[in-house]
């Protein structure tokens, strides 16, 4: 069975002791993802545009894992902040409305105060062809 660690250069992979994916067989375990812009590491304070920077981290993460979000199966969305949620669906719709993985929301504090949402995947490697 092949495993492989997936970083995105965020500086919580190191401190902490993760990574942002391991692909472990047929499966990627994509991290806990927040709305991070890893290349500068900043964060925007709208909830639904941190919403996107989480799909897009977690896009990349699943292109290096031969995968994409095509391939998800399973999604966790956590919030500080459950009446944050709604203003997330056209975002979440955008990016899995065709896909439909199963998915679950809790509320749960973050790492971060700036943090508002908190997105986990699991994904199927793509077969190859």
């Amino acid at each position: 069975m092949r495993r492989k660690l997936i970083s995105s250069g965020s500086e919580f992979e190191s401190k902490i002791g993760y990574s942002r994916a391991v692909v472990d067989g047929d499966y990627v375990f994509v991290s806990g993802t927040t709305g991070y812009n890893y290349s500068d590491m900043s964060i925007s304070e709208d909830v639904a545009k941190q919403t996107q920077q989480c799909l897009q981290n977690i896009e990349q993460a699943l292109k290096e894992a031969n995968s994409g979000l095509k391939h998800v199966v399973r999604v966790t969305y956590i919030l500080p902040n459950k009446h944050d949620f709604e203003a997330c669906w056209p975002v979440l719709n955008h990016y899995f409305g065709n896909i439909r993985p199963a998915a679950t929301m809790f509320e749960a504090g973050l790492l971060d105060d700036n943090m508002k949402i908190e997105i986990q995947v699991t994904a199927r490697v793509a077969a190859v062809a």
